[in-house]
Parts: C-alpha cells; structure tokens; sequence
C-alpha cells in the first residue's frame, strides 16, 4: 500500500501576497509600527496607521514618512462613534471605521509588544475584541505577541538589491519559527543571505527580463485560450526535452520553447553569470544561436581576453606581442572527468589541468561552481548550452569551439562530470579531434555511477547481497528508447540518465512479458530502489523505495534536483540499519515484504537529506 506523508500540523501556509491598491491597517504607533509600515510600503500597498494621540505620539519614523505623504495616521479620538478613552472600546470604533472604509487588506495591532509602557499596552481583552472584529469582517489580523490571535505572521525578511541599479530587486527570503523564536528566525535569515552571492538580486532581474522576452510574441493574445504559455516551473525537472524548432512556428510554441530555455538557464548558469547578462546575451540564449557566451563562476567576462593574458594584463593586445611566425603554435585538448560533484573527488590530474594548464575551459552544465571556482580567473570559461532537445547541437558547438581554440595555439580542457567515457560522449570527441589534428589527452574522473552509491550508503556489490553490477542510461541517441538488462536477484542495476523518463522506465521494467524495451526476466514489484539526486554535493537527496512505490514518492517531493540517478537491486538493504547479507540465500524471496516492511516502515518510499557532516572539511 503507498504511503503517503502524514501532517504533523503547527506549520504555516507561506505566500506571498501583492497588495497593490489595496490598505494596509496598523494599531499602535511604535517602532515595529513603522516596521510593518515599510514592509507595506515596499508591498506597493497603501498604509493607514491608527494611534491614541494620532501625529503626535507616533515614533520619529512615522512621522516623517506621514509628512512626506507615504502614509496617513489617524487619532482614535478622530473616528467616527461614541467618544471614550477605554482601549475596550476600541473594537467598536474599528468596526464602524471598517465599515465606511473600502479595501482594507490586512490588520496588524503592534501595540500589544511587551516590553512596551505598560500604561500605554494594549491589554488582551482589547487585543480579542479587535481580532474578532476582524474576522467578522473576513479581514486577516495579526496581533504582535498573541500568536492564538493571528490569522498570520510576518517573517523575517531580507530584499536584495541590485547596488548599480536604481531599480530593486525581485527576489525575497522570508524565514519563519511560526512564533518560536523571532530572534533565531532572524539569525537563521542572515546565515542564509550571507551564503548566497552577493549579485543573486541582480541574477533575478535578468532572469525576469528574459522571461518577458521569452513571452514578449504572445503577451498581446493573452487573452486567446490556445496561447497559453506553460510557466519555467511548471514541471518538476526542467531536463524534460525542448522540442526542437520548427520550420513554421507559430507565437506560441516559440514562447513556449523560449520559457523552457529560461528554465534550463535558471537551473544552471552560475549566479554571477546571470547577474552579467548583457542584452544581446539575453536574445542569443532565447533565439538559440550565437556564440558560446563566456562563463565564469564569479561572474567575469573573459571572451575578450588575449588568449595568453595573465592577471593583470592590459585589454587590448601590443602589436609588440605579435608572433613571429603567421602560423599559430599548435595547442592541446584535454577530456578531463570531475566527478561527481564534491571539489575534494578531483583528482590530480584533473585538478592540475584546471588550475595550471588550462588557457580555456569548456564546461557541461552540470559540473558545479564549486568546481568551477578552482580555475584561475583570466581563464575564459564557457558552459555548454547542452539542455535537453539541443544536446546534438551543443555538442557540435563545443567541439567546434575547442577545435578554433587549439588552432590558435591554446590549451583546451574539455570540463565534463563524472567519467568522461561513462555516459560522457567523449568517444565522439575523440574522434572528432583525431579528425582534425587533435589526439586528445583523455583524464579519467570518479564516476557518479560508484560515487553516487556509495554517497546513498549503497554498495553496488556486497557478499550475501549482489554478485555484480551493470550500468545503463535511461536515454539513447537522440532520445531513443534503449533495452534495458533484465532480472537478475544478485545484480545491482546502476542507471544514468533515467529519472527524467522514470514512467517508462518503470513500465519496461515490470512489464510481464519481454519486450523491445527490456532483454530478460521482469522485475518483482518490490524490488528496492534508491533515486539519488546532486550525488556528493550539500543538497544531495535520496529516495528509497520500490519499483511500486518509487513514482509516487518522487511526486511527493516536488521540485526534482538535476543530476539524478536510479539505483536497483537488492544491495540497498544491505548496509541499512544492522545489514542484511542473507538476500542471495536459498529461501531469502520468500521473505522480501518483510524485508521492506522493516525498511520502510508503513510509508512506500523513505527520504535521507544531505551527506555527512565530515565531508564538508575535505
């Protein structure tokens, strides 16, 4: 039977509201007044702020945004009702206010803080009154220190900013202990902004220029049902293919394709190089075409370097450095593996053509910026444009480049994940530069299909458990559907570049009867598999589950986390909790659902965070 997460209640519904044109009400006149007032304020949100005394007993701040015409503040003596100095009559000024006034958004009573003037504190019986005026009246109402009168709380927030533009950023982070702990809410706020890159304010600026222009052709028919444009994240992984162009497109399947490019450049362009973006980079990425653009993980435009400048150089070339011979000296093209994402799984050789022979480096798009960041800044680096339904042709574009690149007497590193010959098409790029004048160097990498196993706590053979391993891609050429290898109890089956196609995968699999798609026995329904996703790396997530369960538990995560892997077999359980190496015994199937009862638990699936904390010091 699925299992399906169970709520534990206590959270809160995170949104994020747009109160443009509407009003924004707050009680009280202190300092965290004037701190949800800005907050409304920067929401594009009108804000009216009611005090005992009005103008006159608001905080410096409120003051000054009432004179320069951002807010209005309001006396209670001043509202319209039966004159009292009873904060108990509050509620019922509030109401008949509420009333006459149109387009009240939210309610948020500061007056209640502790710590304040206990003369001047609004008291609970009050605080319950003017709550459920509120609600009455379907209005929202939050009430500092009173979390049992809150229909919703305010994070901890932090707004980037672009500091060489005027225009502010999109992008937000709110933190919230749902009333816990407002202090460590902020704590934890700051430790998150001060990981991220200081240009990620920009990044989103620029990606939301190319949104609009992905969307530009079609923004005009909005209003026709056929042209509904789906969004960037609208799937779970943005690794479903991107249909090719066709020679005659109409607006809508234009835009589409060109939100599926924002996507892809969302998910895997560094920071800093999103935030560079120039405006004609921003039409070459959604039209497809172009050059390479130049890619570093701090952000640097390189592509008009002199190809042998060093730190420091002057821009522009000396005619002095002319050579002096017209022909070029010959360069070098490395295939170089990086493994399977962690710095620390480089090797040697992988790490000494990067750092000290590399004068340009072509990069997949998967390999991390923490790699990435290893080279040496007047090294140009490019990231190949390789995203699904445009793999062939970014190869080609990147073949090409090296090729150009070598002829002018450069060393080329060829930057690719994992192993370069497992799953890495570095046979074709071998060929291709036998072809013209190149006998690469091919440097061997970790591979993700024993790293990112070991990473889960899997072992892809183990005595008692699995005899032998076999790895497989989800994907042939072009997308074709490959066979994948039959049933075997003490084979582990490790396969790449198959979670994206995970429905038809699981279909080949199970299917009772041999089939184009699979050579050999069906899988037993209950066959354990791991889905590994980002193998090495901070975020890394397992799902471990089976054949029956594994679609169900993967829907249950939401957003996917490209690279992902697929680990089958029954070594899984072998290192689990105390270990099971009985799995290959005579009578051991007649005891698998009781093997993944004990796994599992009553869930069908059951999902690991992260990887050891020790890591993090390598």
């Amino acid at each position: 039977m699925v299992g399906y997460p169970t709520p534990a209640g206590g959270a809160s519904l995170i949104l994020s509201f747009r109160l443009h044109r509407r009003t924004v009400l707050i009680i009280g006149s202190n300092a965290l007044a004037a701190s949800r007032a800005f907050a409304a304020l920067d929401a594009d949100s009108s804000v009216v702020v009611i005090a005992r005394g009005g103008i006159h007993a608001a905080c410096d701040e409120l003051k000054w945004r009432a004179q320069n015409g951002q807010l209005t503040v309001v006396d209670w003596g001043s509202l319209p009702g039966p004159p009292s100095t009873s904060s108990n009559h509050d509620a019922e000024l509030l109401n008949v206010y509420l009333a006459g006034t149109a387009g009240i958004a939210l309610v948020c009573v500061t007056d209640t803080i502790l710590g304040a003037d206990i003369s001047q504190r609004r008291s609970k019986d009050s605080a319950q009154r003017i709550a459920r005026v509120c609600r009455d009246r379907n209005i929202p109402v939050n009430v500092i220190d009173r979390p049992e009168l809150c229909d919703f709380s305010f994070t901890s927030m932090h707004r980037f900013h672009d500091d060489s533009s005027d225009t502010p950023s999109p992008l937000q982070i709110g933190v919230t202990t749902n009333g816990q702990g407002c202090r460590l809410a902020g704590r934890v706020r700051r430790e998150i902004v001060s990981k991220l890159h200081k240009d990620v304010g920009r990044a989103a600026l620029k990606i939301g220029k190319l949104r609009k222009l992905a969307r530009a052709d079609v923004i005009s028919e909005e209003d026709t049902p056929e042209l509904t444009v789906v969004e960037e994240d609208a799937e779970p992984t943005p690794n479903t293919p991107v249909p090719q162009r066709a020679v005659q497109e109409s607006s809508t399947d234009a835009a589409r394709r060109r939100m599926k490019w924002v996507a892809q450049v969302s998910e895997y362009w560094p920071i800093p190089r999103l935030a560079e973006m120039t405006e004609q980079e921003l039409a070459d990425i959604l039209d497809g075409q172009g050059r390479l653009p130049a890619v570093r993980p701090d952000g640097q435009d390189t592509t008009h370097s002199s190809p042998h400048s060093q730190p420091g150089d002057s821009e522009a070339a000396s005619l002095h450095a002319l050579p002096l011979s017209a022909v070029a000296p010959p360069g070098r093209i490395f295939l170089v593996g990086s493994g399977p994402g962690h710095p620390s799984l480089l090797t040697l050789a992988t790490h000494a053509a990067l750092t000290r022979h590399a004068e340009l480096v072509l990069s997949d798009k998967l390999v991390p910026a923490a790699v990435l960041g290893l080279i040496p800044k007047h090294v140009e680096v490019r990231i190949a444009r390789k995203f699904p339904g445009n793999a062939d042709g970014a190869q080609m574009e990147l073949m090409e480049a090296a090729v150009e690149a070598a002829n002018r007497g450069l060393t080329v590193v060829r930057l690719k994940q994992g192993d370069p010959t497992v799953y890495g098409r570095a046979g074709e790029e071998v060929l291709y530069f036998r072809a013209h004048g190149y006998e690469p160097i091919v440097v061997p990498g970790v591979t993700s299909a024993l790293a990112g196993p070991t990473f889960a706590g899997i072992p892809v053979t183990q005595r008692g458990a699995a005899e032998s391993f076999i790895v497989c891609t989800g994907v042939g050429r072009q997308g074709k559907e490959v066979k994948l290898p039959g049933y075997q109890r003490s084979r582990t089956l490790v396969m790449l570049m198959g979670v994206a196609r995970l429905p038809q995968v699981l279909i080949a699999l199970q299917s009772d009867t041999e089939t184009s798609a699979r050579s050999g026995l069906a899988y037993p329904a209950n066959t354990p598999i791991a889905l590994i996703e980002r193998a090495s790396m901070p975020d890394q997530r397992v799902i471990y589950s089976t054949l029956r369960d594994i679609a169900a538990g993967l829907e249950s995560v939401g957003e996917q986390r490209p690279p992902g892997m697929l680990i089958i077999g029954w070594s899984i359980l072998s290192l689990w909790g105390k270990g099971d190496m009985t799995v290959l015994d005579d009578n051991a199937p007649a005891a698998d659902e009781e093997r993944i009862r004990s796994w599992l638990g009553v869930a069908g699936w059951r999902i690991t965070e992260g990887i050891d904390g020790g890591w993090s010091n390598l």
